[in-house]
């Protein structure tokens, strides 16, 4: 049981640092930072270590992101809200195309919608300058693109039979 959490929390701090080194690789859409990498670690936490981790992996990601200044306030409800979604769509069905839809929704709707509130509050944006939905385009941007990696990814493992090897030793 030790040895089994010891692992899930090595993979953790690789992802995590994974999606620190993947927003090096941002593109600004609007007054979001759009990192795709994150959306694809959301989508691999969930396969490999469910949502609780995923949210885990998420904020510190996020938070560290905000410290090196590779990132905005607006990564913390994106990334979360993508990650607990399709975590908990994977470990409820483990159908990676809906746990991919999760995703996208998660983070493009849901964390899209949440991240207004916080850039009023937070950012010093006025609520006349900004619509509550104008962050869902480009987070929704961001977080197709790295969906679509991630299914790309876990598609290629399960296709080898890697995947079900490697969930197979995070259980043991």
């Amino acid at each position: 049981m030790k040895s089994n959490s010891t692992k899930k929390l090595a993979i953790a701090g690789i992802l995590v640092a994974v999606a620190v080194v993947g927003s090096t690789f941002s593109f600004p859409v609007f007054g979001s930072k759009c990192a795709p990498v994150q959306h694809m670690v959301n989508v691999l936490c969930a396969v490999f270590l469910g949502p609780w981790y995923g949210v885990g992996v998420a904020f510190t990601a996020s938070l560290l992101r905000n410290l090196m200044g590779l990132g905005s306030l607006l990564a913390f409800p994106g990334s979360m809200c993508g990650a607990l979604l399709c975590g908990l769509a994977y470990r409820k069905t483990k159908n990676l195309p809906l746990t991919l839809v999760a995703e996208v929704f998660g983070t493009g709707i849901i964390g899209g919608l949440l991240s207004y509130p916080i850039a009023i509050a937070f950012m010093g944006k006025s609520a006349g300058d900004i619509a509550f939905y104008t962050y869902v385009v480009p987070f929704l941007v961001s977080t197709v693109g790295g969906s679509i990696l991630a299914g790309i990814l876990v598609f290629a493992l399960e296709k080898s039979g890697a995947l079900k090897n490697m969930q197979a030793s995070l259980e043991h």
